[in-house]
């Protein structure tokens, strides 16, 4: 099963936000879309980091309040540890928990194409193991 397996017919509405931006706007679209992470791009499009909600905790007890008009190219984790739709799950899984990070930006000749979490690709997994508990089921049953 790939990456690209996993993300097949869904479509993502990517929030992002540009190293310009500041770690206030990223905390903002973190607690407004209620997500954990977003890609952080620059000027020329290409994805160079990821802003987590740990990495706005870090940056806050660092520099207390100060760094909420911190530049995210600042605080950001980079550079961006990214993968392919041709890359395998449980590669992806194994380099999440490998790296400790929770999210991945998925790229297709360097752009990106999908934003993809852990829970997405442990939802899919969960997903396959069902089908293949009920197909024996059935079989059994059958039988």
């Amino acid at each position: 099963m790939t990456i690209g397996k996993v993300i097949e017919g869904h479509h993502q509405n990517i929030v992002f936000c540009l190293e310009t931006d500041t770690v206030r706007e990223a905390a903002g679209k973190l607690a407004n879309k209620r997500i954990g992470a977003l890609p952080i791009f620059d000027e020329t499009g290409s994805v160079t980091g990821i802003f987590s909600e740990r990495d706005l905790l870090y940056s806050i007890a660092r520099d207390e309040l100060a760094s909420l008009d911190t530049p995210l190219r600042e605080v950001m984790t980079a550079p961006a540890i990214t993968v392919t739709p041709q890359t395998e799950a449980i590669e992806a899984l194994s380099l999440m928990t490998k790296r400790r990070i929770r999210h991945l930006p998925v790229l297709e000749q360097g752009e990106l194409i999908a934003f993809v979490s852990i829970g997405d690709l442990v939802k899919y997994r969960l997903g396959l193991v069902e089908a293949e508990a009920e197909q024996l089921r059935e079989y059994i049953q059958t039988a």
